[in-house]
């Protein structure tokens, strides 16, 4: 296998190097009290497509995507329509389940609840406070930006930048508690109203970034092979998981990240904060999963792009020409030579899992097949099937 990879650390794409056969991916999932949009289906999808290939390549894939389900937009939005925190939770994340089971990902091996490890996450922050990276005061606990002088490595941002990101993704600069405006919270202390834990430090519920902390270094061990997410995460939440990360185990935190491109809609990036959002399940009655797949991955995962449409002719177009490879009938003569697609469809995978490239080569596949008059097409069957399943596309034939 000759992956190269796109680190956003180094900005540069790398040799991917497993360890033992085993690769460990943790990717960021959602907080639940409004899905699923495109952005979602963006990212999940293009991970189960890297999950996926893995597992083709004979590799041991332990796939670790977490749920964040206690958050201040859930509360918010609890407030907003009169239900209870987890009531949102539980509907928004049944949602969510369906909607992927119908863009055919395969289901996660573990699904960590932000809730179900309070514990951890003290631990975490208690040995924090030891070893001099954090501090308390009237209940809350807060990371020390001035004691990590790495802090900004994934970025690449100066403070000047970071803090008015930061103030838009629920960072507080006036709260007279902190000793510097960026210093990020491991646990607050209980608000009324807000549900809460019990802690050393009184009863409260943890900050955003060390439940991923926690969560990913449970079930993955202290180094992590791949970690990913939206673009969006690269600051503050990914920067702010390697600071307390790496100094709570005093080991790098992740070999390679990987971030999606922001999907944009009328100009804007699309998000909850703006409302310009476009939801898969709007969607389902006109189109299938194999072409709404279809239109996610011929964008590169990386790529920042505009949603103008679902492109219906374009991904109707597409799903028809496989339909008809499918349908084409074999017979008996010299085996049809597909060993140039094949090639090529791993080629682009291997670059940085171009699925554009892929899906190119394996649509001029199709092509062939279709106009195909004789010889034995098992063979490039046997093989488009196996693209697909790294797709994760379902073959049709009507």
């Amino acid at each position: 296998m000759d992956l190269r990879i796109h680190n956003t650390m180094t900005g540069r794409k790398e040799n991917f190097r497993a360890r033992d056969g085993e690769v460990g991916i943790y990717v960021c999932g959602i907080t639940p009290y409004d899905t699923t949009h495109l952005g979602h289906a963006f990212t999940y999808v293009f991970f189960d497509v890297v999950v996926r290939y893995f597992r083709s390549q004979g590799f041991n894939v332990k796939y670790v995507q977490n749920l964040t389900d206690v958050d201040d937009d859930i509360l918010k939005k609890a407030a907003e329509s009169g239900k209870g925190w987890r009531e949102v939770v539980k509907e928004n994340t049944k949602r969510f389940l369906e909607d992927m089971r119908w863009l055919n990902n395969i289901p996660p091996d573990v699904y960590p609840r932000a809730t179900d490890h309070m514990n951890d996450i003290v631990r975490i922050a208690k040995g924090l406070l030891a070893k001099g990276y954090g501090y308390e005061k009237g209940g809350n606990v807060y990371f020390s930006l001035n004691s990590n002088q790495s802090y900004g490595k994934l970025s690449k941002l100066t403070k000047k930048e970071m803090l008015p990101i930061a103030n838009q993704r629920g960072n507080n600069p006036e709260d007279p508690n902190k000793r510097d405006p960026l210093d990020f919270v491991l646990w607050q202390a209980k608000k009324p109203g807000e549900p809460s834990w019990k802690s050393p430090w009184g009863e409260g519920r943890p900050g955003w970034h060390i439940e991923c902390t926690a969560m990913s270094t449970k079930y993955l061990g202290e180094i992590i092979d791949i970690h990913g997410g939206g673009g969006d995460l690269v600051f503050p939440h990914h920067e702010s998981s390697i600071a307390q990360s790496e100094c709570y185990t005093g080991k790098p935190f992740v070999r390679y990240w990987m971030h999606t491109g922001m999907v944009r809609y009328n100009g804007e990036k699309m998000s909850k904060s703006l409302g310009n959002l476009v939801f898969i399940r709007d969607v389902q009655n006109v189109l299938s999963s194999n072409e709404v797949r279809l239109h996610l991955l011929t964008h590169h995962y990386r790529s920042q792009w505009e949603f103008t449409g679902w492109e219906m002719e374009k991904v109707k177009a597409m799903s028809g020409l496989f339909k008809a490879a499918w349908q084409a009938q074999s017979n008996i003569g010299e085996s049809f030579d597909y060993s140039g697609q094949e090639q090529a469809f791993f080629a682009a995978m291997d670059d940085d899992f171009d699925t554009p490239r892929a899906i190119e080569e394996i649509l001029k596949l199709a092509e062939a097949i279709k106009q195909s008059r004789n010889g034995d097409l098992s063979g490039a069957k046997a093989f488009l099937n196996r693209a697909f399943n790294i797709l994760g596309l379902v073959m049709e034939y009507e």
